[in-house]
């Protein structure tokens, strides 16, 4: 089916239509919530953590390569899902969002100065649109980790998931070296990116997209 079709399909369901325009609220709200809580985290002290990893290397500096890897990945995941499949793009922004809550949540009670020697990451979404200032304390867990694994996770295309799954480990190992993460940031990221993908698929396949979503 062509991206009308799958469209016009989704929509047979009055219900999808309720469900797209809640989910894109959601999505808005919590957005904007991070890029708020981002300045109060921003403005807190936090403890420094000893990484063992550290002490093997000098830090170098990758951005430019982790941004093309990070947007590039989001876009095509977007296109894919607005081709194919409207259902699971609704998964994937519920998905994202209950991300950025639980983020927050603990971002607010793990409070961390970052790392020595760290090289910023000059995220230039978030400046531009969200904090319009420099971010270093956003730390625990790696939301740019936690995102490209949850895209691996939401798409069904064996060769897209390949390429996400890879560029997890690439944009997980480039923080790492760059030190704008602790090591332990990174490592939970995958983990927590999947409770919360089973956990909106299970709602969305018993409550909300009953027989909708491909297993």
């Amino acid at each position: 089916m062509n991206i009308k079709e799958n469209w016009k399909l989704f929509f047979k369901k009055r219900n999808n239509v309720r469900l797209l325009v809640w989910t894109l609220i959601v999505l808005v709200i919590c957005v904007f919530s991070l890029s708020r809580f981002l300045i109060f985290a921003e403005s807190r002290d936090g403890a420094v953590l000893k990484d063992p990893l550290f002490d093997m290397f000098s830090a170098v500096e990758l951005n430019v390569p982790v941004f093309i890897l990070i947007y590039g990945s989001l876009l095509t995941c977007i296109i894919y899902l607005v081709i194919n499949h409207p259902a699971r793009l609704i998964v994937a922004l519920q998905s994202y969002s209950l991300l950025v809550l639980i983020r927050m949540l603990m971002m607010y009670v793990t409070p961390l100065n970052p790392p020595a020697a760290t090289i910023d990451l000059q995220d230039p979404l978030v400046f531009i649109f969200g904090t319009g200032s420099k971010i270093t304390k956003d730390l625990f867990f790696s939301g740019h980790t936690s995102t490209l694994f949850l895209l691996f996770l939401v798409t069904e295309n064996k060769k897209l998931k390949y390429v996400f799954l890879a560029n997890t480990f690439l944009v997980g190992l480039s923080v790492i070296l760059q030190k704008a993460h602790y090591s332990i940031d990174v490592f939970v990221a995958p983990f927590i990116a999947y409770a919360v993908f089973k956990f909106i698929l299970y709602i969305n396949e018993n409550y909300f997209q009953k027989d909708r979503l491909d297993k």
